[in-house]
């Protein structure tokens, strides 16, 4: 069996003026694992592509989004505990100097108040949510202030993927300048191909696109490119995928493709245990590491890990692993 934990954003303080950027310090993150280790053997990369016995109880570490943070706070912790990990980073950060939409909005949400960015928003764009909306908003969003609530439904259900680019990109151009906060956010290419002569590298795409919702010359085009970050960098394919976004719908119908380009096993973010990974390889389960043992939101404070889990079943689906393009 091999449970899988994923973090973002790993930092000593998250005080902003907007609080907005969420993750673990790193004494939180070395706490966790700690915790961890006590439920089973941590695993690498090289591990999983051997095979994971369904009797082993195994977790596996991994980051998204290639952040220098986690370079520089969270693998000291692990080269200190004989952890092996992934990290999982989108190639246009790197090739391109751009940033990622997803850390453009956290980023303007950490300098802009909420009222102020989606009046912003409104007011560029003539979008207003209804009444009704806000309603859903404040009830979807019940751990949040009212007003953080409804801008986060603006972002998150009221726009579409392609019209929220259009949106978020000018404004953050006029508050950041991108290739200095890429420089500033990303790993450097000494950091990457130490990752990679580790074996601790992946992909998370060429840029930070939900692919299971693109066309297929789109998606073939993305993970081909992003192929070409790997092989011109460090001579070689990535061999693990970590879906952007992680939901069945961002997630849907990529094996074949995902083979095709050479890549031998994917992360979806299904909260699941993976029973037998050889099973289903590019829709492998994996929890926010808020959901296990030392996080905020622990799903398993009743049961042991590994102890009758739920384990992941999305490549069950017409439209997972088995799903013929």
């Amino acid at each position: 069996m091999l449970a899988v934990a994923n973090f973002h954003y790993i930092r000593k303080s998250f005080e902003t003026e907007y609080p907005s950027i969420f993750g673990v310090t790193p004494d939180r993150f070395r706490k966790q694992l700690q915790k961890l280790a006590k439920y089973g053997q941590f695993v690498s990369q090289k591990d999983i592509l051997k095979g994971i016995s369904e009797d082993k109880k195994a977790i596996l570490i991994t980051f998204d989004d290639g952040l220098k943070e986690q370079f520089e706070l969270a693998k000291p912790i692990l080269d200190e505990m004989k952890i092996p990990f992934i990290c999982f980073v989108n190639t246009s950060n790197f090739s391109e100097k751009k940033v990622s939409l997803v850390h453009q909005i956290h980023l303007l949400r950490s300098r802009i108040s909420p009222v102020e960015l989606r009046k912003e928003i409104e007011k560029k764009w003539t979008i207003k949510l209804s009444d009704e909306e806000k309603n859903k908003a404040i009830i979807h969003y019940n751990y949040d202030e009212e007003e953080v609530a409804r801008l986060k439904y603006l972002l998150n259900f009221r726009l579409g993927f392609e019209e929220l680019r259009k949106i978020i990109s000018p404004l953050f151009k006029d508050h950041f300048d991108k290739a200095e906060m890429a420089n500033e956010l990303y790993m450097g290419e000494e950091q990457l191909a130490e990752l990679w002569g580790e074996g601790s590298l992946g992909s998370h795409g060429h840029y930070h696109d939900p692919l299971g919702m693109l066309p297929a010359e789109k998606v073939k085009k993305e993970l081909e490119k992003s192929q070409e970050f790997f092989i011109s960098r460090f001579g070689g394919r990535a061999k693990a995928f970590s879906y952007p976004y992680g939901s069945f719908e961002a997630c849907k119908n990529l094996s074949i493709p995902l083979a095709k380009t050479g890549y031998e096993m994917a992360f979806s973010m299904e909260r699941a245990i993976n029973k037998n990974p050889a099973e289903n390889p590019f829709l492998l389960g994996r929890y926010d590491c808020n959901d296990l043992p030392g996080g905020k939101a622990n799903l398993f404070q009743r049961k042991n890990l590994f102890e009758n889990p739920e384990f992941s079943n999305w490549h069950r689906y017409e439209n997972g692993t088995s799903y013929q393009q």
